[in-house]
């Protein structure tokens, strides 16, 4: 049979700029904030494109050199200049942080730098804790120190769990102040992005700060209108500061995979791409500021972040020195996925393998809607169905994918920032009734989960035992639980601001928590302690802040 000219054209593959093309497509347009991309394999320079507005108010577009925020991706930065002050013998990465930052309370036993490098130091984030108390306010400068000294509880014993946290990297840069002499900001450029070239970045610790060349954060509020992206403190640091561009950040991927390093000995380097091992011998793909992992067959480096209106996804693939950057400034796409698909399109099916399982929730349909709590750890566990696939929800959020193996159902580290989230396939039910209790496993820690009810009380039965005032002396803030027609409210009034949460009963003594506030997506789990029937005080779980403690206060 002769082939058509349609025929071969259909078996011809396409060129993968136009797959790219495909990729960032929802970008590609010329009203609304967008993205930037740049990818680079063995060397070669395969896409560099701005998309979209740089500032939707002046109508200004992205270029492939605009500088935008690159958030949480900073943190690798953070953790090399700990280990270059390291290699010349000025700090000890296993030393306490109490030796370099004495006004921090006393912890038994207490967390050392590597802990905070890796998210194991068990501290409380000082973001997520000003989100509880205040609201989304830009707090007072001082507030993110003075919020970690105040913490006397903590969310678990060094070294037992992986919990991102924002707070030790806070504390780290000013590590870095003190034992450098000269500011963090400064000592990231003098130490790491002159010697690489990277000219356009730096640390600015304010969204208020004009910086030459940046692009603005946009949130959607929807119908073409946007709301400006501040970041709630001016003082942000080796935990989410920096601004780059497509260029610099594809330089510094180049020196990250490169066998020589300008910046950093072979000692350092070693420690910022290994797995963290916990107490208990189980091991997080999670080393200094850096994921590293399967995907698709392959071994990946990379990490993402995120800032009010804008987020990056930074991702390399060694074996196939192919290197991707993609930052948005709100933008409709998510810079994980597109780096995801940036990596499929460039590979192909002959070198990846199949993505990995999402579940169908009809094969699990017992478990849809059920909703699983552990006293012990204030963690919350339930099943949810979206379009058809399992998800995961861990302390109220809306569900994570979650993905299956041979024996289990997890959330890895890399999709919650906790964990990984385990729970055996045996457990869950595929016929008849979900069942009463459930061992889940974070971190390699199994709890005992009880079902919570199928039917839960009104927030106005519920309620009734609540009502009242509370204080957190670890949040340094009073709170009230109270109706609001027929809202049941929890206002926590900080320092700063009020926040403010939605109770949603799933028990008499459980409840879900959401902001009112629609540009802070926090969501958490309120708990009652009671003595005998008397509530005496409750405890509230986010995904970064476990058991904060509200003490009733007398009427």
């Amino acid at each position: 049979m002769t082939k058509t000219k349609d025929d071969a054209k259909a078996s011809t593959p396409r060129p993968v700029s136009a797959l790219l093309d495909e990729v960032f497509s929802p970008v590609n347009h010329s009203d609304a904030p967008g993205a930037v991309a740049g990818v680079v394999q063995r060397g070669t320079l395969i896409y560099r494109r701005g998309f979209g507005l740089a500032s939707v108010g002046l109508g200004v577009a992205n270029t492939p050199r605009t500088r935008m925020r690159i958030g949480s991706t900073s943190k690798q930065f953070t953790c090399l200049a700990v280990m270059l002050l390291a290699e010349e013998g000025k700090l000890d990465i296993d030393a306490s942080v109490r030796t370099y930052l004495p006004e921090l309370p006393t912890l038994s036993p207490e967390p050392t730098l590597r802990q905070m490098m890796n998210h194991t130091s068990g501290w409380r984030c000082y973001l997520d804790i000003s989100f509880l108390s205040d609201g989304n306010v830009i707090q007072p400068k001082g507030s993110a120190l003075a919020a970690q000294v105040r913490q006397r509880g903590v969310n678990f014993p060094p070294g037992e769990r992986m919990i991102y946290c924002n707070g030790g990297f806070h504390l780290l840069s000013i590590v870095i102040d003190r034992v450098a002499g000269i500011p963090y900001e400064t000592f990231l450029k003098q130490r790491i992005f002159d010697p690489l070239g990277m000219v356009d970045s730096a640390s600015v610790p304010s969204d208020l700060e004009i910086t030459p060349g940046t692009a603005d954060l946009h949130i959607p509020l929807g119908e073409g209108r946007y709301r400006r992206g501040i970041f709630p403190t001016e003082e942000v640091r080796g935990e989410g500061a920096m601004v780059s561009t497509v260029d610099d950040m594809l330089r510094w991927l180049a020196h990250l995979r490169s066998p020589t390093k300008t910046v950093g000995n072979a000692a350092t380097w070693t420690e910022m791409l290994k797995g963290t091992t916990l107490n208990n011998g189980s091991v997080n793909p999670y080393g200094f500021g850096l994921f590293r992992h399967p995907y698709r067959g392959v071994e990946v480096i990379h990490h993402g972040g995120g800032v009010m209106g804008g987020s990056c996804q930074m991702i390399t693939v060694p074996a196939h020195e192919l290197d991707v950057i993609v930052i948005s400034n709100g933008g409709a796409l998510s810079p994980d996925e597109a780096a995801k698909k940036t990596i499929d399109a460039v590979l192909g099916n002959k070198v990846l393998t199949a993505a990995r399982e999402i579940p169908k929730a009809k094969d699990f349909k017992p478990m849809i809607g059920t909703r699983y709590f552990s006293k012990t750890s204030g963690f919350q566990v339930g099943f949810t169905d979206v379009e058809g696939k399992l998800r995961l929800s861990v302390v109220n959020n809306e569900g994570m994918p979650v993905h299956r193996t041979k024996s289990s159902l997890v959330l890895g580290f890399e999709d919650v920032a906790f964990g990984p989230i385990s729970i055996d396939l045996s457990q869950v039910a595929t016929k008849g009734a979900a069942p009463e209790t459930l061992i889940c496993s974070e971190a390699g820690n199994a709890e005992t989960f009880k079902k919570l009810p199928d039917h839960a009380p009104t927030a106005k039965k519920a309620g009734r035992a609540v009502l009242g005032r509370y204080r957190s002396t670890d949040l340094g803030a009073d709170a009230q639980v109270e109706f609001d027609g027929d809202k049941l409210m929890l206002r926590v009034f900080g320092k700063a601001g009020i926040g403010e949460m939605e109770l949603q009963p799933f028990s008499e003594d459980v409840f879900g928590c959401k902001s009112t506030d629609p540009y802070l997506p926090l969501r958490s789990v309120l708990s009652v302690t009671r003595k005998g029937k008397a509530v005496t005080g409750l405890r509230v779980s986010t995904g970064r802040t476990r058991q904060m403690a509200f003490d009733r206060l007398p009427d």
